[in-house]
């Protein structure tokens, strides 16, 4: 099971930006390789501590994995997974504070190259789904507006018949360097260069349907299967089904969340179904047969004579799919016994003559000595 991030760096899970830093930076000088240079698992534990640091500190990716854990912040595009520094040396400690890939640093490192197009955003839709979906799963349309690549450009955002050119800034590289002040005397920090966004490349005529982007906004439906077993408020992670990064960067992911209705005559509890049967005072002391509607069709269900209000009726196998596992809940039907609330003169007489063979007191009729004194004085 992966360690939980916020124990990684040893603070809780309400800790400020300036905790986590605080206690990456000195879990980080006590476990980086070039401290360890004999201890393959410090080294092991510093990647780790890396990734805990790099997805905590940024405030999305916190969010989401505070919502969906690991899985919600793992796969492509996410932040780097083991390795945030690029492979530098110790002086790469202090690029994640102050904001440069430690290139050109006198411990070595830092990233080398442009950094190339930056990936697409990840997207989030909620669905509607109806609740017999949620029970044996579906394959359901989901159709959002979202960047997809430029079909004109083939997502480059170059005009026809022209090519990017190189930037002048940083001579293709893709970065910039400058000289920074730190405890340790002067840097040399590296950062994406500004003025090609780190691309190494300027488009001087840019495509006209996109506007130079490589990408455009428009309508996509997807198919997303549904698991049998899914609850109201569930997931669904599509990877690289988000928005298409610009200018041929990788696409992001999209989450789908469900929101499943209710049913007017089933309510859940785990994998089982639960429903109530109706019958009447006679049904249930004589007995009866009754058919019973499922989400697999009708089924027959005899109830015995001498049923009591609140019996459970089990059907194997008729009730949710195992979401994590084979086969179906149960389906369970409870008995509500139905008592009249309206009576004829002839069926209340023959209740009270009914009650009165077993010894039971029942209340007056509505002829009787209470009634006749009511109609004597009205």
């Amino acid at each position: 099971m992966a360690a939980d991030y916020y124990e990684l760096l040893g603070v809780a899970r309400n800790a400020t930006a300036d905790d986590l830093k605080r206690a990456y930076r000195k879990r980080a000088r006590e476990l980086h390789p070039d401290a360890n240079p004999d201890n393959p698992e410090a080294a092991e534990r510093f990647k780790e501590l890396s990734n805990a640091y790099a997805v905590l500190s940024d405030d999305k990716q916190r969010a989401r994995y505070d919502r969906f854990g690991p899985e919600g912040v793992s796969g492509p595009g996410q932040p780097n997974m083991g390795d945030i520094f690029g492979g530098g040396g110790l002086g790469d400690i202090f690029d994640a504070f102050f904001g440069g890939n430690g290139g050109g640093n006198p411990f070595g490192g830092g990233r080398r190259g442009p950094v190339g197009p930056p990936r697409g955003q990840d997207m989030e839709v909620t669905v509607d789904i109806d609740f017999d979906q949620a029970v044996f799963g579906a394959q359901i349309p989901v159709t959002l507006r979202l960047p997809q690549g430029c079909d004109t450009c083939g997502g480059s955002g170059t005009g026809e018949g022209t090519q990017p050119v190189t930037c002048a800034e940083c001579s293709g590289s893709g970065q910039v360097q400058r000289v920074r002040q730190s405890v340790l005397g002067q840097m040399v920090i590296t950062s994406p260069c500004g003025r090609c966004g780190g691309l190494g490349q300027i488009i001087t005529t840019p495509c006209l349907t996109c506007r130079g982007e490589g990408r455009v906004t428009l309508e996509k439906t997807y198919t997303v299967d549904v698991p049998g077993g899914v609850v109201d408020g569930s997931t669904l992670r599509l990877t690289r089904r988000g928005a298409v990064g610009p200018r041929g960067g990788a696409p992001g992911d999209l989450y789908v969340h469900l929101r499943v209705a209710s049913h007017d005559r089933f309510v859940r509890d785990g994998d089982h179904l639960l429903c109530e049967v109706p019958i009447s005072v006679a049904q249930a002391a004589l007995g009866t047969h009754v058919t019973l509607e499922t989400l697999d069709g009708d089924e027959p269900l005899n109830v015995p004579a001498g049923t009591q209000p609140g019996r459970q009726f089990l059907l194997k196998g008729r009730g949710v799919t195992r979401l994590q596992g084979r086969g179906r809940g149960d389906l369970i039907a409870v008995i509500r016994v139905e008592v009249p609330t309206k009576l004829s003169a002839e069926e209340a007489d023959l209740l009270r003559r009914f009650a009165e063979g077993r010894g039971e007191t029942v209340g007056e009729s509505s002829g009787g000595l209470f009634s006749k004194i009511k109609s004597a004085f009205s």
